[in-house]
């Protein structure tokens, strides 16, 4: 009202002088409790917040540096791990090359029993077939020598040694004739 109350026309870009100041102790009232109550706590919790921020950070570091170290622990574990199969497969192959030669030795050894035991028997088949051929042999001949020279050859010593002179001598000529 008193701007309308005055004769002098005021510019109107320039500020009225008593507003300017109490504007400004206003401000200097708004920013010292600002400064005093305010803005202790803003940087207190700006300060709280930097902290976790960099404490976060080394927990991070700290976590990223300790699964490294886990990391390279499973890998040399696994390494190791993988060598110890492929020792373990080298073993077994080894195991089993030499289980397959025993068993490859036990199997020629008791080839050679099995020959061996039926050479033997052959032998004692063919011993007990020329003695019974020999038996049979002899009897035919003391009968077929007694219808030809008419006499009987019962003689059990006589035939014998009939027969075995005789089988002799077929021995012989079978030998020489090889």
């Amino acid at each position: 009202m008193m701007y309308l109350a005055a004769e002098e026309p005021q510019m109107p870009l320039l500020p009225v002088w008593p507003e300017v100041v109490i504007g400004l102790i206003c401000f200097g009232i708004v920013f010292f409790v600002f400064s005093k109550k305010l803005l202790p706590v803003i940087n207190k919790t700006l300060e709280e917040r930097r902290e976790a921020i960099e404490g976060g950070i080394e927990k991070a570091e700290s976590a990223q540096i300790e699964a490294q170290s886990v990391l390279e622990q499973y890998k040399a574990q696994l390494a190791e791990a993988r060598h110890e199969a492929a020792r373990l497969r080298q073993e077994a192959q080894e195991q089993g090359a030499v289980i397959i030669q025993e068993m490859k030795a036990e199997g020629q050894r008791q080839r050679e029993e099995i020959i061996a035991a039926g050479h033997t028997q052959i032998e004692a088949d063919r011993k007990a077939a020329a003695s019974a051929l020999r038996q049979d042999v002899g009897k035919l001949a003391t009968d077929l020598a007694g219808k030809l020279v008419g006499e009987s050859l019962q003689d059990h010593a006589r035939q014998s040694g009939t027969v075995d002179r005789f089988l002799d001598e077929l021995e012989a000529k079978a030998e020489a004739a090889r």
